[in-house]
């Protein structure tokens, strides 16, 4: 185990998590749904950033409590889980225009950003992460040597702003459709027949407003 992190372990952590958390919310749909929904947060790959950036939270705030009691983790977990949540749901209304989940009929919500359940399951997470899956992360990763995982992040960095980029100018050019506005360069007519507003319905759970 490592006795301190850098920003090298927390983007592999990071991309990791991003990845997994799409697999896992793709997995639950198709059980319960039956269909294929797309819960990437970026257009470009299998990204959901939110379990990305809780992954690096968890790890921030957990990787020295291994040894500590699970109640302790749950406390720290349910805490830090809830607010990653709820900022996420604000700014992604504040930039984007709308949610990907809305909680407002569930058991003790705030503003349906937020519930006991998810809240309860953010604290489990973070006991199940830090006692049974940080260590293979941090093994994993120590798979390629630190000079070859440094040029591959580097890529992959590069790669996730260009990914960026393109998901915050598809979600304006889709606003911009809704308003009845014809695309006005090559670029926005591509985006049409790409990344459009159905493709980011599907991505999104169909939280469009």
């Amino acid at each position: 185990m490592k006795d301190k992190l850098n920003t090298y372990y927390l983007f592999w952590i990071f991309l990791i998590g991003s990845v997994f958390g799409w697999i896992i919310e793709v997995t639950f749909t198709l059980l319960k749904s039956h269909k294929f929904i797309n819960h990437s947060a970026l257009v470009l790959g299998p990204f959901n950033i939110i379990y990305g950036f809780g992954a690096c939270l968890l790890t921030a705030l957990l990787y020295r409590y291994q040894k500590k009691e699970s109640w302790k983790i749950f406390m720290i977990s349910f805490i830090a889980g809830s607010i990653l949540e709820y900022i996420c749901s604000w700014g992604m209304e504040l930039f984007l225009g709308f949610t990907a989940w809305d909680y407002s009929n569930n058991f003790l919500n705030i503003n349906g950003r937020v519930c006991l359940s998810y809240s309860i399951m953010w604290g489990l997470l973070g006991i199940f992460y830090i006692k049974f899956i940080y260590n293979w992360i941090i093994k994993f990763i120590d798979l390629w040597s630190y000079n070859k995982g440094k040029k591959i992040s580097i890529f992959l960095l590069i790669f996730l702003a260009f990914d960026l980029a393109l998901t915050v100018s598809a979600v304006a050019r889709a606003k911009n459709k809704e308003r009845n506005i014809p695309p006005v360069n090559v670029y926005e007519n591509l985006l049409d027949h790409t990344f459009n507003q159905e493709y980011l319905k599907n991505m999104f759970c169909n939280n469009w407003s």
